[in-house]
């Protein structure tokens, strides 16, 4: 019995950890198929227009992505009842062996007491004793005896009761893992059409290569122009410091940077919704052959109209026009700075004070698509802005 309450215990505080594992993972799942729903939704918008755009098949790569994510996430909960299952199935046996054991004792007692139940029997089993002392010693084991038949049935029957509870509970994992893969086919049908439809997209675009080299020129003469805008700034911030001798930060400054740093990885989005399209750091460009293309932050692309608002509590430092890229903002949230481009307006000013969600601005649309290009920086050094907004 000991054994059987000790393998419980053991098996069941397992189902718990992975009761928390599997919470994680359902989390996980329906936010990436919110993703993949919303990318749906800027697909079908961008279909009205039938010439393959760069746009399309970036949108196609994030979807693409996001639905290995969501078939990963489908694995790792078939693995998790798979677990599940093969567990509880231990503890189902266990509790049969434990049960049959149980249940022959009791029929033993059950045959033992039938044999002894005549009162005469149980006087005459007590005057036999050799002494007092003994007789005192025959009475409590009768009454003892008694208790653990009593004890022995109760126990028979919770262990039948959750016996039926786990046959029943393997019952439903079962089914939950058959339609687990029913979805996992599902989604792996999908991912096939939109591969297929991500190799028409860079078949088409191959034949755009002139155009799709200007095009990235273009982005990466604004993303000059940034660099140089944010460096500028800095420079003119450290010259003002050294002029006036504040080289420290406040302490308001400081704080604001601390509460920044603690919030790594729960920072609001830049937009309400949104899909990014465009990483941080060196990639292969998605057409062109050896092509490498550098992104000092991220490309979000959402829904035309959409708004732009601040990530965090701060400052303007600066509201800027750059040619041929539309308007920038730059927010200084103590040691660090966000940056948003590509608005086609702007709601603040330099020196305002902005709060967390604020809105700043609108995204510049045009017939291809609807992005904002956001950064994160410390003083001059560039991060990946992932590292910092929420998942």
């Amino acid at each position: 019995m000991k054994s059987l309450f000790l393998s419980l215990f053991f098996l069941l505080a397992v189902l718990s950890v992975q009761g928390q594992s599997l919470t994680d993972l359902r989390a996980k799942k329906v936010n990436t198929t919110q993703v993949i729903q919303y990318t749906s939704t800027l697909l079908q918008e961008a279909q009205k227009n039938e010439k393959a755009t760069l746009s399309k098949l970036q949108l196609l790569n994030s979807q693409i992505q996001n639905r290995n994510q969501l078939i990963q996430s489908i694995n790792d909960e078939i693995n998790v009842f798979e677990r599940y299952i093969d567990e509880n199935t231990q503890v189902s046996e266990l509790l049969k062996s434990d049960l049959e054991v149980l249940k022959k004792e009791y029929a033993s007692m059950i045959r033992f007491a039938q044999k002894n139940k005549n009162s005469y029997d149980m006087l005459i089993f007590l005057l036999s004793s050799e002494n007092l002392n003994q007789a005192y010693k025959r009475m409590l084991y009768l009454r003892q005896y008694a208790k653990y038949r009593k004890s022995q049935a109760e126990v028979i029957q919770s262990i039948s009761s959750l016996l039926d509870q786990k046959v029943a509970e393997l019952e439903e994992q079962k089914q939950e893992k058959a339609r687990l893969l029913a979805s996992k086919n599902q989604e792996a049908r999908q991912l096939v059409g939109e591969k297929n439809q991500q190799s028409r997209q860079v078949q088409s675009l191959q034949q755009q290569q002139r155009d799709l080299r200007k095009k990235l020129r273009e982005q990466q003469q604004e993303q000059e122009k940034l660099d140089r805008e944010i460096e500028r700034l800095l420079a003119e911030e450290a010259k003002k410091a050294r002029e006036t001798g504040e080289f420290e930060m406040t302490p308001e400054q400081k704080l604001l940077a601390a509460d920044f740093e603690n919030n790594r990885g729960r920072i609001p989005w830049p937009v309400e919704r949104g899909v990014i399209t465009e990483r941080f750091g060196v990639h292969t460009h998605p057409v062109l052959k050896n092509i490498q293309v550098k992104s000092n932050g991220i490309e979000i692309t959402t829904q035309a109209g959409s708004e732009v608002r601040a990530v965090f509590d701060g400052q303007v430092s600066r509201v800027f026009a750059i040619s041929g890229g539309n308007m920038a903002v730059i927010i200084r949230h103590g040691s660090f700075l966000s940056v948003y481009s590509n608005l086609k307006e702007v709601n603040v000013v330099a020196g305002q004070q902005v709060k967390t969600k604020q809105r700043i601005g609108a995204i510049f649309s045009d017939e291809n698509k609807t992005a904002l290009k956001f950064q994160v920086w410390r003083e001059n050094e560039k991060m990946n802005p992932e590292d910092w907004i929420t998942k």
